[in-house]
């Protein structure tokens, strides 16, 4: 019985059927494309359209061994996405548009690049009391959008400007908190208070 032939990119020039969904993967594309479209440079385009196009190019190496179809869901893409880069590229993205986002509570908030206000992070807000101001990726030139969230993490205020948001708005939302999370310190000057992870008795 004849052996199967190996699998070639071109018998699966559908990006959509190449990636099947996986969030890591899509999005260290996403943290690439970032990358490549804020600081410039020599970075290569890892879109589902462009990979589609240049299977031959990426993907190739990576088929040893596969002989069907469904081996591909098995294919290690983000390691193929990553070779994609050079040395010094890999370096820049963990710089430039980095997984995740310490915060003052010490927390590492993963950092949303797929969303349209990207790059987003989902954070408590009592984790970020002390931050004065927003933090800015691709080379300092985006800023990021917060989502900050109740206790109980339910959405009460998106901002990209977190000095405006705790000289304005911050003083209704504490009104708004004081009364439906009891438990919780939700201090006048969020600045100089003690972030946190859980909950600190109202002072």
């Amino acid at each position: 019985m004849p052996r199967s032939a190996p699998c070639s990119p071109a018998s699966a020039s559908s990006a959509s059927r190449l990636f099947p969904g996986s969030a890591r993967r899509a999005n260290l594309q996403a943290r690439i494309e970032f990358a490549r479209t804020t600081s410039g440079g020599d970075w290569p385009a890892v879109s589902d359209e462009a990979l589609g196009a240049h299977l031959e190019t990426w993907l190739a190496p990576w088929l040893t061994g596969i002989t069907r179809r469904e081996h591909l869901a098995k294919l290690p893409l983000v390691d193929a996405l990553r070779a994609q880069l050079s040395y010094e590229q890999q370096r820049q993205l963990e710089e430039w548009a980095p997984a995740e986002l310490t915060v003052p509570s010490g927390s590492r908030v993963r950092i949303d690049y797929l969303d349209e206000t990207a790059p987003a992070v989902s954070v408590r807000l009592q984790e970020v009391f002390g931050l004065a101001d927003t933090p800015r990726l691709g080379r300092g030139r985006v800023p990021v959008t917060f989502r900050l969230l109740s206790p109980a993490r339910r959405p009460v205020q998106v901002t990209r400007d977190l000095a405006s948001f705790w000289r304005g708005a911050y003083s209704e939302v504490r009104k708004d908190l004081r009364v439906a999370t009891r438990s919780h310190h939700w201090p006048e000057n969020p600045l100089e208070a003690q972030p946190t992870r859980g909950v600190r008795a109202r002072s």
